[in-house]
């Protein structure tokens, strides 16, 4: 059982908690995620990890309530306990010092975005931060960026905060600029990390991609999460999740995610209407 340490609210349905996790903060490293279940007749779902402590052994994850699991997930307050964790998994995020790196984030896939960008600018790179949200309501992170990053670009659809339009319209206007990008970091919406790879292979600028298909047990044995890259299957949970942004087959992934939506809504009407 792993308790919940402390709680909070980011933005609406935008989730922050502490939990107690000892031997995944042992060896966690960034770009990997967990697996938790909530009950024995919770379905099993991944969380990517945003921050984490080996000395206090306790991990912080951020997630969004959109579907059943993760509505009853934020129901849950301080001192209640998660049945399964398990993790960390995935292969870590190669981190090296190559120069100036931009990390491009959208939405939720801005925990990751922070631990991939952290440990890139730890490792001695210039960090260029570009985050994209929907409004200034959903606007999460920001003074976790502003810690990290040499400069901050943030962008939101609506233009209610900083500025009006999208990552990929940033990193445009960024590299039109004359600015020397050695390597791109993304994650976020698969069309936003489609785009951006387009932008990026168009420049001949290296992009890793984090990608977020559906994932059952994360080892590897299901086959849920596989995706093409490079013409060949991967298994996202194993081989991921970060791959070359330009030899993903994103057209697929985006066509997989919602492969299950029916039943996704069939889910969460049981789980509202006192449904396991």
């Amino acid at each position: 059982m792993f308790e919940i340490l402390d709680k909070k609210e980011l933005a609406p349905h935008i989730k922050w908690i502490r939990v107690k996790a000892p031997l995944v903060a042992r060896t966690a490293k960034p770009g990997q995620f967990i697996v938790f279940r909530l009950h024995e007749k919770g379905e099993r779902v991944p969380l990517t990890l945003f921050k984490w402590s080996k000395e206090e052994g306790y991990i912080e994850l951020v997630f969004q309530e959109v579907g059943k699991t993760t509505t009853e997930l934020g129901t849950y307050k301080v001192g209640d306990k998660i049945m399964d964790i398990v993790g960390p998994l995935g292969r870590p995020t190669e981190i090296k010092k190559v120069g100036n790196v931009v990390v491009v984030s959208g939405g939720v896939g801005a925990p990751i975005g922070y631990a991939v960008a952290r440990a890139f600018k730890e490792a001695g790179n210039k960090l260029t931060m570009i985050a994209g949200f929907r409004s200034k309501d959903f606007v999460i992170l920001e003074d976790d960026f502003k810690e990290i990053s040499d400069e901050l670009l943030i962008t939101t659809d609506d233009g209610s905060y900083v500025r009006k339009g999208f990552t990929t319209d940033v990193l445009k206007e960024y590299i039109n600029a004359g600015n020397k990008v050695d390597e791109v970091f993304t994650v976020g919406p698969v069309i936003m990390m489609k785009l951006i790879s387009d932008i990026t292979k168009e420049h001949g600028i290296k992009t890793l991609a984090s990608l977020n298909p559906i994932m059952v047990d994360g080892t590897g044995m299901c086959g849920a999460c596989r995706v093409t890259v490079g013409g060949e299957i991967k298994f996202a949970c194993v081989d991921g999740p970060d791959f070359d942004a330009h030899l993903v087959n994103f057209d697929e992934l985006m066509a997989r995610l919602v492969e299950y939506k029916e039943e996704e809504k069939l889910a969460m009407e049981r789980y509202t209407k006192g449904g396991a």
